[in-house]
């Protein structure tokens, strides 16, 4: 015990410096530092992924508090570790031992909602469902809606380059990025990018932060571009007896020009799933439940003609909605995917492999085959439109074997993507979890370049580090 506590004073010293230093630029409520509490901020929602212990938990109000904690940071040469809502998958916001976890969440403020440049301007921990209720009432449509979108903030969104439902009719979070306020590692403001519709001065700059992980620097402010407010979509869900042909169904669509504002596919694993946590009805010899959507002038003469599709490809059962409400009892199954795999085995793993449309179909027929190898419940819903695959993994965390079954089983899946020429992350990003995997992606030059980008941003590395590479 001596030992431990002799061991421990250095820390400790070092930590009461690092908040006495934060404390001449920060309002006392803004510094948390009681153990039980900075705790809480570790981690992020993904499994087996290591978090460290952070020295202090800082909650900035204003770009100028921002600019201090790195400033501080950069004096005493310790890592930041920025975070949002902690809604990622990927431990992307894991805190690092002895580190200041930098939340974000209280700059929370839409600065501007333009409908003439059809712009808003925000800070960072402004909720995805917030902005897209505020610039719902100017007649207006921010598109990317990851499935946490009533938790998840603008600034997590950016650092993920996070997607959603509706990416295979309106893109990503980085289509809709137009410029950034970006605080750098040194305390200094830099300001990328543009509020206009059009502009190619010099690197794309702000395309480099979106994605990074707060790997480069700290959003503080984001200029998004949004859409006029599409019409209400209709749905249409269609059930099929094979994945294959269910695949097969989302390859005519797509082939026959048309463009869904949603494209969902849950395999038999998922359908069963729903099905024992909410009774839907789903019948159970559903091998495969493919959602579209059309937010078109006339949607049910396009869930008309992909009805049709589908029973060509083999559909045995096709269900149009007639109104909104019906639309939103069908997409329901959809929304319940992943808590009712949670309540298989209690814990899960999202996978994110992401592959060409064309091999969607040889991908989720590949996880049946892990699956079974290696003894687990493994459920696949995807963005079939774009064909970002969410292979999820459940197991028992308790079962140090089964646990060891699933993260082999999760690594499988995504050299299986590979092989079929796609990527390991569509919208959940690198994080800790798939560092390995980045590196086998990208290949060596690749990580030499990237590594050599941050060591210009970041040269004494103490923004996120252990993140990415």
């Amino acid at each position: 015990m001596i030992m431990s506590r002799t061991e421990a004073a250095p820390d400790q010293a070092r930590g009461d410096l690092i908040t006495e230093r934060l404390l001449e630029g920060l309002p006392a409520e803004a510094v948390l530092t009681d153990p039980d509490v900075t705790a809480s901020y570790a981690n992020d929602m993904a499994s087996f992924c290591p978090a460290g212990s952070p020295a202090v938990v800082v909650l900035p109000r204003t770009v100028e508090e921002v600019q201090h904690v790195m400033r501080t940071a950069t004096e005493l040469r310790v890592p930041v570790v920025p975070q949002g809502a902690r809604t990622g998958l990927s431990g992307g916001a894991n805190a690092s031992d002895g580190c200041v976890v930098l939340s974000l969440t209280k700059m929370d403020r839409i600065l501007e909602i333009s409908p003439v440049d059809r712009i808003a301007v925000v800070e960072p921990g402004v909720i995805n469902a917030a902005l897209s209720r505020a610039v719902g009432e100017h007649g207006l449509y921010y598109p990317p809606d990851p499935s946490s979108w009533e938790m998840c903030t603008i600034g997590g969104n950016i650092g993920t380059a996070s997607g959603g439902l509706c990416c295979v009719k309106y893109g990503v979070t980085a289509e809709y990025v137009l410029g950034l306020d970006v605080v750098l590692a040194d305390g200094r403001l830099m300001s990328t990018g543009r509020r206009t519709a059009k502009g190619v001065a010099g690197y794309d700059m702000t395309r480099l932060f979106v994605g990074s992980e707060g790997s480069l620097g700290i959003v503080v402010r984001a200029v998004l571009a949004l859409r006029p407010q599409p019409p209400q979509q209709l749905v249409l869900a269609a059930e099929f007896a094979s994945a294959s042909a269910a695949c097969d169904a989302v390859c005519r669509i797509m082939a026959g020009g048309h463009v869904p504002s949603l494209l969902e596919i849950m395999d038999r694993t998922t359908v069963k799933a729903v099905n024992a946590l909410a009774h839907m009805g789903l019948p159970e010899s559903t091998e495969a439940l493919l959602l579209a959507a059309f937010d078109t002038p006339d949607p049910a003469a396009d869930l008309a003609a992909v009805g049709a599709l589908c029973e060509a490809a083999g559909a045995t059962q096709v269900v149009p909605a007639e109104d909104a409400a019906e639309s939103e009892l069908l997409l329901q199954a959809r929304r319940l995917s992943l808590t009712a795999l949670e309540a298989v085995r209690g814990v899960t793993m999202i996978d994110d492999v992401c592959v060409p449309r064309s091999r969607l179909g040889d991908l989720i027929e590949g996880v049946e085959r892990i699956a079974e190898k290696h003894q687990l419940t493994i459920g696949v819903v995807a963005h079939a439109g774009d064909g970002n695959t969410h292979p999820t993994v459940c197991f028992d965390a308790a079962d140090p074997d089964e646990s060891r079954r699933a993260r082999e089983s999760f690594d499988e899946i995504m050299a299986l993507g590979l092989e079929l020429g796609g990527t390991i992350t569509g919208e959940h990003g690198v994080g800790v979890l798939k560092k390995e995997w980045l590196a086998r992606e990208i290949g060596p030059v690749g990580i030499e370049m990237q590594r050599a980008v941050k060591q210009v941003f970041d040269p004494l590395g103490i923004l996120n580090p252990g993140k990415l590479f």
